[in-house]
């Protein structure tokens, strides 16, 4: 068995541009360096308000090789349930989560040290502050994929999305999701048409009602002036609406105008469960 002090040989297969990595760097006005596969810092919102910022992002030199592409593995989920825990208590002000992550670090490893438990930890730890009040947006700006997403953008109040084509969002990467269907790729695209719920694209994403405003940047790989502020301004609507509605669950992914069309029969299953429950 390869264990995470053994197994030194690094994983070269990231070629796709680091989009969590540029953004993170593009918004951080934090005057700390972090690195590692966790990124932490601050960033100046639209308004001035000074936010934390977080991403998980690749990091080569990472002693656990099922986490090196920017996977939210053990150290990933124990680390940001760490950070959000000890951010300052005043509740009113916003935290900002960058979202590139491929996927939940699928390992030996992981599975024998419980990565399910370290990833609910990371849930629980985001979610809370939530509860307690405090805004959160989530900044999706590539890959939202599986159990990574659900570990971090997943649990902010408002999702807002880049509309470039490296934005990918789905409960499993393309190819995992062909080989448990016992399809072919071409295939899965190809229902995707016509069942947006089966689409990896943002796009698609959108018309199910989770995605509070999408921004189109110029060049997403590497995001500077008139894309950063469009995406600062798109943030602060986040949060203005965050704020106005006073919610701190995730109903608004159901109550959005794009949900009542697409989501109609999810939202009258979860009626009828309410009216009998």
């Amino acid at each position: 068995m390869n264990t995470p002090e053994k197994n030194t040989k690094k994983n070269t297969e990231q070629t796709a541009p680091e989009y969590g990595r540029a953004w993170f760097t593009a918004l951080n006005c934090g005057d700390t360096p972090t690195s590692g596969s966790l990124l932490t810092g601050q960033t100046t919102l639209a308004d001035g308000t000074v936010a934390p910022l977080a991403a998980v992002v690749p990091d080569a030199d990472s002693r656990f090789p099922r986490a090196r592409n920017g996977e939210v593995g053990l150290r990933e989920s124990l680390e940001l349930a760490a950070w959000v825990r000890g951010l300052d208590s005043d509740t009113s002000v916003p935290l900002i989560l960058v979202i590139d992550v491929p996927s939940q670090a699928y390992g030996i490893v992981e599975e024998r040290f419980g990565l399910n438990t370290t990833m609910a930890t990371a849930v629980n730890a985001i979610a809370q502050q939530r509860l307690d009040g405090r805004p959160i947006v989530a900044l999706v700006v590539g890959k939202a994929i599986s159990g990574a997403f659900l570990t971090s953008g997943l649990q902010a109040n408002r999702i807002v999305m880049l509309d470039h084509d490296g934005v990918q969002v789905q409960v499993m990467g393309k190819k995992a999701a062909a080989r448990i269907t016992r399809r072919s790729v071409e295939q899965m695209e190809a229902a995707a048409k016509n069942v947006p719920a089966m689409a990896f694209d943002g796009a698609s994403f959108v018309t199910l009602g989770g995605v509070f405003d999408t921004v189109a940047p110029s060049n997403p790989a590497d995001p500077a002036g008139d894309d950063l502020t469009a995406a600062r301004e798109a943030v602060g609507r986040a949060l203005a609406d965050i704020r106005e509605s006073g919610d701190r669950d995730l109903r608004s992914r159901l109550e959005s105008e794009a949900a009542k069309r697409s989501r109609a029969l999810s939202r009258t299953v979860r009626q009828e469960v309410d009216a009998q429950w």
